[in-house]
């Protein structure tokens, strides 16, 4: 029951700082470099189940071990490396593999997967502590 309360904090945190970075503060940008390969309407399922899968993730790796051994610096230093290689694997795999993905753009997301899973991380850790 405490991982249910834990991933329904998550996923809020998460989705809600997500939807501000989507729809607001990089919007232009990732149309800017990317618009070409973006669809007219987002995918509600498959975004849901990238939702789901990240953050039951997020929780397993890195906010349950910390929480269990009250250990900030376990969190800080697992939700960086997790969000980077998360985002990395996205990315760089785009970079392999389609004609025209932008290294600019690999940047921005390897960065913001690092910031967003650190911040849901700790925002997390702090509400459930």
């Amino acid at each position: 029951m405490e991982n249910i309360k834990t991933f329904l904090v998550a996923f809020a945190v998460f989705l809600g700082i997500d939807m501000l970075w989507l729809t607001i503060i990089a919007s232009k940008f990732y149309k800017s470099q990317i618009g070409h390969l973006m669809a007219d309407k987002a995918k509600l399922l498959p975004a849901a189940i990238f939702y789901l899968l990240f953050i039951a993730a997020m929780i397993y790796f890195v906010i349950v071990p910390a929480l269990e051994h009250q250990n900030l610096t376990r969190l800080i230093i697992s939700a960086a490396i997790f969000g980077l290689v998360t985002y990395a694997t996205y990315d760089l795999t785009n970079m392999a593999t389609l004609k025209d993905w932008p290294l600019l753009v690999t940047v921005v997301d390897i960065a913001w997967g690092t910031f967003i899973s650190l911040a849901v991380s700790l925002i997390t850790y702090f509400i459930r502590k």
